[in-house]
C-alpha cells in the first residue's frame, strides 16, 4: 500500500473507492495508541481515547450548582460540631467534589474503613458515608482521652471492636445531623442511620453502573485526622434536582419580584363592577321575541330572599336588599368565592 502523496501502483486506493482523501485520513500507530490509551511502555499523564469517550457518559456535579453550595454549609457546621463532640480543635475542609460511577468507588474505598448506609426519609433514598482508617483510629482516640502529640495505634488486619463501632456510630449521629441542617435552607430532610458496615459489597445500595456524586471531606485534629467520604447517587438526589439547579439560594426561574410586587399593587386599586342579582329566570326564544313594552316579568323570590353580589359571571357574594336613606342597598352577609376556594 502506498503512502498519503504518493503514487498508487498497485491500484488499492481504486480498490478501496479510489477516495485518495480516505486513503490519507487513516489512522497512524500513534493515534491508535492515543484513542486506546497509550502504547506500551509509555504512561499516560490522564484518561484518553476510549476512557473519555466512556467517563463522558457521567453527569458532572457542576451542573447542580447548589450541591456545591450545600457542601461547602456542611463543613462549616460539621467543623463547629465535630469540635463540640471532641472537645480538640477540629478543622474540616473539602478536597474534592467529583461525579463517578457507584460500581467504581466500591472497588476503590482502601481497606480498612467503615461505610455507613443512610436513608433520606423524604427522598425515600440511600447513601453512603464512609470513613477510613486513620479517622476511626483518630477520633477513638479523641474520644477515649488520648494524648496530644502522640500518634493514634494502628494495628492493621484486625477487625473492628465493638467500641470504635459504637464511637463511629455516635460520629455518624453528628454528620447526619449536621448534614441535614445543611440542606435545611434548600429543602427539609431527615438523614437516618441504618447499618454500618467494613465490607463494600454489603453496601451496594445502588446499581453499580449508575452515577454518584462524591464529596470527600478531610478532618483535622492537631495531629491526628482522616478522612471522611460522602456519597451520594444521582437517584437519591433526584426528588430536588430542580432545586439544586440554581445557581444561588431562593433562585426563582423566569420570575421579577420587583414586577410582581408592582402588578400586586396596581390589582388592588383596580376597580371593578359589582352586579346586584335579584333572581333569573330561563325563558324560550319565542317569549323573548314576543316581549314588548309594559309586558310584566314576574320573578319566584321573596321580598326577603339573598341575592347575589356577581363581578362577570363570577358570584362573589349573598347579600341582602335594603334601603339606606333614598337609595338602595345591599347588605353581604357571606362570602361565596372563598368558602369555595377553601
Amino acid at each position: 500500500m502506498s503512502e498519503p502523496g504518493e503514487a498508487d501502483p498497485d491500484g488499492w486506493d481504486e480498490a478501496l473507492g479510489g477516495d485518495a482523501a480516505a486513503a490519507a485520513a487513516r489512522l497512524n500507530q500513534a493515534e491508535i495508541d492515543s484513542l486506546l490509551g497509550g502504547s506500551a511502555g509509555l504512561p499516560e499523564d490522564g484518561p484518553t481515547g476510549v476512557q473519555r469517550i466512556i467517563n463522558s457518559g457521567l453527569v458532572s456535579y457542576e451542573r447542580l450548582p447548589m450541591l456545591e453550595i450545600v457542601f461547602d454549609r456542611l463543613v462549616r457546621i460539621m467543623s463547629t460540631s465535630l469540635r463540640n463532640f471532641t472537645g480538640d480543635n477540629v478543622e474540616v475542609s473539602i478536597e474534592s467534589i467529583t461525579s463517578l460511577r457507584f460500581g467504581s468507588y466500591l472497588n476503590a474505598i482502601p481497606m480498612p474503613a467503615m461505610l455507613a448506609v443512610i436513608k433520606a426519609e423524604e427522598w425515600d433514598n440511600q447513601g453512603l458515608i464512609v470513613f477510613d482508617s486513620p479517622m476511626i483510629y483518630a477520633i477513638v482516640d479523641v474520644l477515649l482521652g488520648g494524648r496530644r502529640g502522640t500518634a493514634a495505634m494502628r494495628l492493621e488486619g484486625r477487625s473492628f471492636t465493638t467500641i470504635e463501632r459504637v464511637l463511629v456510630e455516635r460520629l455518624i449521629d453528628v454528620v447526619l445531623a449536621d448534614l441535614s441542617a445543611a440542606f435545611d435552607p434548600l429543602t427539609p430532610v431527615a438523614f437516618r442511620f441504618e447499618r454500618l458496615e467494613v465490607n463494600p459489597r454489603f453496601a451496594a445500595i445502588s446499581r453499580l453502573s449508575n452515577a454518584a456524586v462524591l464529596a470527600r471531606l478531610r478532618v483535622d485534629m492537631d495531629d491526628r485526622g482522616g478522612k471522611i467520604e460522602l456519597l451520594l447517587p444521582y437517584a437519591t438526589l433526584e426528588p430536588v434536582r430542580e432545586l439544586l439547579l440554581q445557581k444561588f439560594m431562593g433562585e426563582k426561574f423566569g420570575r421579577d419580584s420587583i414586577w410582581e410586587t408592582h402588578l400586586a399593587e396596581e390589582l388592588w386599586n383596580t376597580e371593578i363592577t359589582l352586579d346586584a342579582v335579584l333572581d333569573e329566570r330561563t325563558m324560550r326564544l319565542s317569549e323573548v321575541m314576543a316581549l314588548v313594552p309594559g309586558t310584566r316579568l314576574e320573578l319566584d323570590i321573596a321580598p326577603d330572599a339573598p341575592i347575589a353580589l356577581r363581578c362577570g359571571n363570577l358570584t362573589l357574594f349573598e347579600a341582602r336588599l335594603g334601603r339606606h336613606k333614598n337609595a338602595l342597598a345591599v347588605e353581604i352577609s357571606r362570602a361565596i368565592l372563598r368558602q369555595a376556594a377553601r
